[in-house]
């Protein structure tokens, strides 16, 4: 034989051994269409963004072989009903906050925040790196469902009120749209709670039908025309200080996919986890101070109000604890990391806000 047929026949097989591996796993590689239900109106870019982030890079990172197809609130299942759907695999996923579901099971309000408890980094923290993400997926487990986090809206406004609110007493039989335990410390402080997805809250507001009510931010606030109905705009949302937003999927279908499409999932979700955030500090400072040009009237909670709900929160908490194991379990191994990291950030974080916010 021939030295150069030796060398080009040597050439084609190097090749062939090179790209043979990928074109086996090309064919193998299947396609997989999914639907995902969201708590979101698209109107608000940034939430129903974040169900849109994970389904486009989902799409990328397969070259389109695996894609979702994200729907709004109403189009499939109402805002409230993204964990029914995805339990019973009417969809295979959902964008949504867990703590919308706590009349299910208590402990799934850690999935998203509670009061006074983590900001949006110290959320990360505990979910990634301190056992947070393995408690809470144990008890979604229960409903055939596993969850990552898929996005952040960072620390709350504390709501749109159409009277100043000063004292405990001012807020007795107030008619408030909250979720989760902020409805539940909202109401042993006597207010009237409401849940309502984002859709309806406005018109809720407008029309009388509720006082106040809590959405997001400024930026959100902003979209949803909640500063027409309502003039006093307090913080902070103790209730909310860095909630996550959760990628719900059923269970049988993650198990069906291939390994390669489980780990782009999880990529997909914390790109959304950490986009969103940012994208809310980005836009938040502008929101506001356009808000407050139209005549918003800025208010902080009174230390009253404040000190009387975080008594009421953390009582919630050990009668839940007593009366549900999973929550008991989720909110002993939570309580510890909020120890440790909230003295850490005592040092750290605090310190310097301290000086350099009141500059």
């Amino acid at each position: 034989m021939k030295r150069r047929n030796l060398i080009g026949y040597s050439a084609v097989a190097a090749t062939t051994a090179v790209t043979l591996p990928a074109l086996v796993g090309q064919t193998q590689t299947p396609q997989i269409r999914w639907k995902m239900a969201t708590s979101w109106p698209k109107s608000l870019d940034t939430l129903f963004g974040g169900a849109q982030t994970v389904c486009d890079r989902v799409a990328a990172l397969t070259n389109g072989k695996f894609t979702i197809t994200p729907y709004q609130a109403g189009e499939i299942v109402g805002g409230l009903e993204v964990l029914d759907v995805v339990q019973q695999g009417t969809v295979q996923c959902g964008h949504t906050p867990s703590y919308y579901y706590k009349g299910k099971n208590s402990a799934l309000v850690f999935c998203t925040g509670v009061p006074f408890g983590f900001t949006a980094q110290q959320q990360n923290a505990w979910l990634y790196h301190g056992g947070g993400l393995e408690a809470v997926q144990k008890v979604y487990a229960q409903f055939n469902v596993i969850n990552f986090p898929a996005g952040n809206t960072g620390a709350q406004m504390g709501g749109w009120f159409r009277r100043e609110i000063n004292t405990v007493a001012d807020l007795n039989g107030l008619k408030m749209r909250i979720p989760g335990l902020g409805g539940d410390v909202m109401s042993r402080l006597g207010v009237n709670v409401q849940v309502l997805p984002g859709g309806e809250v406005y018109l809720a507001l407008e029309r009388g039908t509720i006082d106040a009510a809590e959405w997001a931010g400024p930026y959100d606030d902003d979209q949803l025309g909640l500063y027409k109905a309502a003039k006093y705009y307090y913080y902070p949302g103790w209730w909310e200080p860095g909630p996550s937003l959760d990628l719900l999927i059923n269970l049988d279908a993650w198990n069906d996919l291939p390994k390669e499409y489980q780990e782009i999932v999880q990529t997909a979700a914390y790109e959304a986890n950490i986009n969103m955030l940012a994208q809310y500090d980005a836009l938040n400072p502008k929101a506001l101070a356009s808000l407050i040009s139209q005549g918003v009237e800025l208010r902080a909670f009174s230390p009253e109000i404040m000190q009387a709900a975080q008594k009421a929160a953390f009582k919630i908490y050990e009668e839940n604890s007593r009366q549900n194991e999973d929550f008991q379990e989720v909110y002993q191994q939570w309580q510890k990391f909020r120890e440790k990291v909230y003295n850490w950030n005592k040092v750290n974080e605090l310190s310097f806000a301290q000086f350099a916010f009141r500059s």
